[in-house]
């Protein structure tokens, strides 16, 4: 894996990727973030060595370099899934390029269903926490004792400080910001009503198929991670409609205006 990583990094690094500050993963539906950089290096994950390629259709699985607030930023524009027949440490393979290119804080956003009903469709929710239901992780096998510890420490995989200024910012913006649980599911599928009804049971917010092998991993390697929720749909299982997959990215598209506006001033403020 090691050798596998710094062969992206080189190649990055020849194609004039040097010293982001700010790595970012943009989630289903969520890419128009890339609007807001000034783009100097934009590369398909198929022309990049060792990288997996995204084979969700409205993953656009792009990889862009460039400027944003004044920071170097380098972003993922569609991300990979379990469920896309992926290993956990395939997944995760770019955010240990992230960090050996000296990636400072990560970035995550994601789609997810709100099981709290509190929560309302179009609205974001912040990760404080989250529970692994994926069946399966990615520091599982040898561990490589420079990329990080055997045993790490997650009793605050989210960072307190990018969560605080999340927190503060949406305050400031007058935007919506939940803060809860998410956890992480294998997929495809959407899930049951008594799946809906355990889940919930065992105290997650928002349902989701993604973000937490990335986050095991930046916290593995040291890497202050935050990461928000557009919420897609309500999961009351008492009351539960039909959805597809157009009428999430249809919702994914309007909430993401408030997403861009929080990640914008968030790393403006960094």
């Amino acid at each position: 894996m090691i050798k596998k990583i710094n062969e992206t990094k080189d190649f990055l690094i020849s194609n004039g990727i040097n010293n982001p500050e700010i790595g970012i993963i943009l989630g289903t539906g969520l890419g128009k973030l890339i609007n807001e950089i000034k783009i100097e290096k934009e590369l398909e994950y198929e022309d990049i060595p060792n990288f997996p390629v995204s084979t969700v259709e409205f993953h656009k699985g792009k990889l862009i370099y460039g400027k944003m607030n004044g920071k170097y930023v380098l972003a993922m524009q569609g991300r990979f899934h379990y469920y896309e027949g992926y290993s956990m440490q395939e997944i995760t393979f770019p955010v240990r390029v992230m960090k050996e290119l000296g990636v400072k804080y990560l970035l995550i956003s994601n789609a997810g269903g709100a099981m709290n009903l509190d929560y309302r469709k179009g609205s974001l929710m912040l990760l404080d926490d989250h529970i692994n239901l994926l069946g399966d992780g990615p520091l599982i096998g040898t561990n490589h004792n420079d990329m990080g510890p055997r045993f790490p420490d997650m009793s605050q995989p989210y960072s307190k400080l990018l969560n605080e200024k999340f927190e503060k910012i949406a305050e400031e913006l007058k935007i919506t910001l939940h803060k809860g649980v998410y956890v992480a599911v294998a997929g495809p599928n959407l899930e049951t009503r008594a799946e809906y009804r355990f889940l919930r049971g065992i105290g997650a917010d928002v349902v989701g198929m993604s973000t937490v092998p990335e986050v095991i991993v930046a916290n593995h390697a040291g890497l202050p991670c935050a990461a928000i929720s557009v919420l897609t749909d309500e999961c009351d299982p008492d009351n539960l409609k039909s959805i597809n997959i157009s009428d999430i990215l249809k919702i994914a598209a309007k909430a993401e205006v408030d997403l861009i506006r929080l990640f914008s001033t968030l790393i403006r403020e960094l």
